[in-house]
């Protein structure tokens, strides 16, 4: 599914999404990502439950380029543990949970806003 809409150039778009893989500013994905305004980084857990703080250290040493999380934990839009969520917004990250698809449309929403977003997103088949 193609979720392109126009963005200021060198920005991270989230291409296309399903059969377990991404496509950002051209570059496949396989598994789960972390996606930045500027990089995207290979995010190594598989499940929803795998999510922690620690697994989201490149988010949280990103105060200066994001205000927003959006967490595409699930089909369904698992939420995101309380505590972390906390841990986040004592960061000066808000969260947001909700499908990896919504995830990747939101965010690229947000990035033609040049809003301060990144997103975790779980690969889905």
């Amino acid at each position: 599914m193609e979720v392109t809409p126009l963005v200021p150039q060198g920005r991270q778009i989230i291409q296309s999404y399903g059969g377990g893989a991404f496509t950002v500013a051209g570059q496949r994905y396989a598994g789960a990502v972390l996606v930045f305004p500027q990089r995207t980084l290979a995010w190594p857990i598989a499940a929803g439950s795998e999510v922690s703080l620690d697994s989201l250290a490149a988010v949280t040493a990103a105060t200066d380029e994001v205000d927003l999380l959006l967490m595409g934990l699930g089909l369904q839009g698992a939420i995101a543990p309380a505590a972390l969520r906390v841990a986040l917004r004592q960061s000066g990250i808000a969260v947001e949970a909700m499908s990896p698809a919504a995830a990747c449309r939101t965010f690229n929403v947000l990035l033609a806003e040049d809003r301060r977003v990144a997103a975790a997103l779980l690969a889905i088949e």
